[in-house]
């Protein structure tokens, strides 16, 4: 009678852990399906963007031109927050703090590497989910304003080696333009003196008050005052003159060896799901190829350029390289 007793008891135990592991299988195959779920159903509320910038400059603008495609193709609201400070090392940061469910992206460019470099950040692009790109400025220029002695690079040239360090220019320590200013410097051996009055918008009126001789600047932010009389262009960094601008020499036509494209891409926190960066990769790429996103490109001379997260990625690699070598050059 105890034998029987005792079997029943240990069949009724083996039951109970029986049904306990299914349970837990059942739950955790409902969760996997569940994470699952959330990633296809993805976008399903809406994705804040985070600017590393103040308003009123490219970054800013283009962002929130992209951003009205991109609701768009994803169906949902795409809001964009303008995280200013460190030269952008504010807002980077931010999203890498952020969660990672596709539902915060970093909009930014090439500044990134830069930060890097000069170590006001202790992270880089490797640290983030590339997304891709989607807007490429080839329009970096000298602006200074109409009534300024400086006619050409050459005149500029002339009279900053006259006077070291005493001609003021306007970018911030970190910034894309501090990196065009560093290559400029190498390749004519001369100085200036670097000046910080802010975003672009500060720039504009410090460059209107005649507070500072030049601006460093995409050629599209400021083509109203050039169209006015009030600034006027010494050069752009790109291979050749813009077809939208045919007035305006390169810096190598002028005998300056210096050229950069500014490239504009989409990343998110370290392991966002593959599947929600494809789509929202997907997304970018149909709005870089949509008719209506480039017409409303082009009164900025910018180009839609989409580059997949793959190229994206060589892409950085590349300039990392190249960046480095200028600024451990400008060291020497």
């Amino acid at each position: 009678m105890k034998n029987n007793i005792r079997k029943l008891v240990m069949v009724g135990f083996l039951l109970l852990v029986i049904l306990v592991m299914a349970a837990c299988n059942s739950n955790s195959e409902t969760g996997e399906a569940g994470a699952d779920s959330s990633s296809k159903d993805y976008p399903n509320k809406p994705i804040q963007v985070v600017v590393p910038a103040g308003a009123g400059g490219d970054t800013d603008r283009n962002t929130r031109i992209t951003a009205e495609y991109l609701s768009e193709e994803l169906g949902t609201d795409v809001v964009v927050s303008n995280v200013n400070g460190a030269g952008g090392t504010v807002g980077t940061k931010q999203v890498l703090d952020e969660n990672s469910d596709g539902y915060t992206v970093l909009a930014f460019h090439n500044s990134l590497i830069i930060n890097s470099l000069l170590e006001l950040a202790d992270f880089s692009y490797e640290d983030y989910e590339l997304a891709g790109a989607s807007i490429q400025d080839l329009g970096n220029a000298f602006i200074v304003h109409a009534e300024s002695e400086y006619t050409d690079l050459e005149s500029l040239i002339e009279a900053a080696k006259e006077n070291p360090g005493e001609i003021s220019i306007a970018t911030e320590t970190g910034a894309f333009t501090h990196l065009q200013l560093l290559a400029f410097q190498e390749a004519t051996g001369t100085q200036f003196n670097i000046v910080d009055v802010g975003g672009a918008a500060e720039k504009v009126k410090a460059l209107l008050g005649k507070q500072i001789d030049i601006v460093p600047t995409q050629l599209g932010l400021v083509q109203e005052y050039i169209k006015s009389g009030d600034f006027k262009a010494l050069g752009i960094m790109a291979e050749e003159r813009l077809e939208s601008a045919p007035d305006v020499p390169t810096f190598k036509e002028e005998g300056v060896d210096v050229s950069f494209d500014k490239f504009f891409f989409w990343a998110f926190p370290k392991d966002t799901p593959e599947e929600v960066v494809e789509k929202f990769s997907s997304a970018l790429e149909n709005v870089a190829n949509n008719p209506d996103f480039k017409a409303e490109l082009d009164p900025h001379l910018v180009n839609a350029d989409y580059m997949s997260p793959e190229d994206l990625q060589s892409h950085f690699e590349s300039l990392t390289e190249e960046y480095k070598a200028l600024h451990e050059n400008s060291n020497e």
